[in-house]
């Protein structure tokens, strides 16, 4: 199939396509004129580079997983880790969902006057949170 059906049936740009074969992550099998023609099997392959891609994998990793000759060869233990980092991320946004919701309706005359954002600030002030947004336990202080 030409790189105009490609980009019909998977949604991703020609300038990406022909991006992620500059990268090894799919390839062409020739050419009809000037468009690059591709088998079938690289909607798949976009599918993986997709999914891959939603889960937080660079293209690197997961060109290193799918493989130049089509058979993916996914590194079990870089799943593992990826599952742990989204642990980390989701732990993440749960606390500052949490901090959203109590800050809407915080009681406090002001969000100055909250005792709970009250160390929340004293802990930032103190570079106690971290840049992914918690708190670093084994250096906190009591405010």
């Amino acid at each position: 199939m030409d790189i105009a059906e490609v980009v019909k049936r998977s949604g991703v740009p020609a300038s990406t396509l022909r991006f992620y074969e500059e990268k090894g992550l799919i390839n062409s099998v020739g050419r009809h004129g000037l468009r690059r023609v591709f088998n079938a099997s690289v909607l798949e392959r976009l599918a993986l580079i997709a999914l891959g891609q939603a889960v937080g994998f660079s293209l690197d990793e997961i060109a290193r997983m799918i493989g130049s000759k089509g058979n993916p060869d996914i590194d079990r233990e870089l799943l593992v880790s990826k599952a742990d980092e989204l642990d980390k991320t989701i732990q993440k946004l749960i606390a500052m969902r949490d901090g959203l919701r109590h800050a809407a309706v915080c009681s406090a005359p002001s969000h100055m006057e909250c005792p709970k954002f009250r160390r929340l600030l004293g802990l930032a002030a103190y570079g106690k949170i971290n840049s992914e947004g918690t708190v670093k336990l084994s250096q906190k202080r009591r405010f």
